[in-house]
């Protein structure tokens, strides 16, 4: 039995919802994850209004392409909580599981993400917090330190390959991390090295991130050391790849499949 792999919207941010659905659906992925709310204010979201919600998931049925996460939420000192109930309400009508969100760091952080995990908790969704290095919370170990500082029940450490490399984690650690707080994981590539200064980490991962095997991040070791049931998704934003999206999106999930192939002697 194949590995399920899901397609993160940010790898074709520009497609519709439906669009990326019927993408996924074309090039072997099993599920998608979608921008149901805006990284910064009047930046590109997708979240949709009742008609085209409704549409989304006649799509959806159709494709027999299921949501399991929205992103992204910046957790910081101007978000209001319950600002994120539509997107929630949307992401809970479409069956989704998760909410993908990173943080800045600011007096009443802990409180704020309680909250924000209790919203998600009553419409069944979980919370899955990434490190990045350009962000307060930038490391493995300062996002479990949120989740336990908050007492959230529902959260759990986002597994995001770049940001896991670029904010000092390694391979082995996602391995130590305790059970259950490691719910979900995105696959990319990128050079072994990492880009001096936030402005071109900022750049890379928006931009620069490469196909599994392209670059020399230990991604046999991080898919290795992931939970068995650990959802995957591919999040791989390229401002270079040209090739039209059901090339590139083929080429995605056969590069990424192929890290979840059966080892042969």
């Amino acid at each position: 039995m194949t590995r399920p792999i899901g397609l993160g919207h940010f790898t074709f941010l520009d497609l519709p919802p439906a669009e990326l659905v019927r993408l996924a659906r074309r090039s072997g992925f099993d599920f998608v994850g979608l921008r149901f709310h805006p990284v910064s204010s009047g930046a590109l979201n997708w979240l949709p209004d009742a008609p085209g919600l409704r549409e989304l998931a006649r799509v959806m049925d159709g494709e027999g392409i299921g949501l399991y996460d929205i992103e992204t939420v910046v957790i910081d000192e101007t978000l209001e909580p319950e600002s994120l109930v539509p997107a929630m309400e949307a992401a809970k009508a479409l069956g989704a599981k998760r909410v993908n969100v990173c943080a800045d760091v600011f007096p009443a952080l802990a409180e704020t993400f309680a909250r924000i995990s209790a919203l998600a908790t009553a419409r069944g969704l979980g919370l899955d917090l990434e490190c990045m290095a350009w962000r307060g919370i930038n490391t493995p170990r300062a996002c479990l330190d949120l989740i336990a500082a908050s007492g959230a029940t529902g959260a759990a450490y986002l597994a995001d390959a770049l940001h896991h490399s670029r904010c000092g984690g390694v391979s082995t650690d996602i391995a130590a991390i305790p059970a259950g707080m490691v719910v979900s994981a995105q696959l990319c590539d990128a050079p072994a090295t990492a880009p001096s200064g936030n402005s071109a980490l900022l750049a890379e991962a928006r931009g620069g991130r490469l196909l599994p095997g392209e670059g020399g991040l230990d991604l046999a070791g991080f898919v290795r050391a992931l939970p068995a049931a650990a959802a995957v998704s591919v999040e791989i934003p390229s401002a270079s790849d040209a090739r039209p999206p059901l090339e590139r999106a083929r080429a995605i999930f056969s590069a990424a499949s192929a890290l979840f192939a059966p080892e042969t002697a």
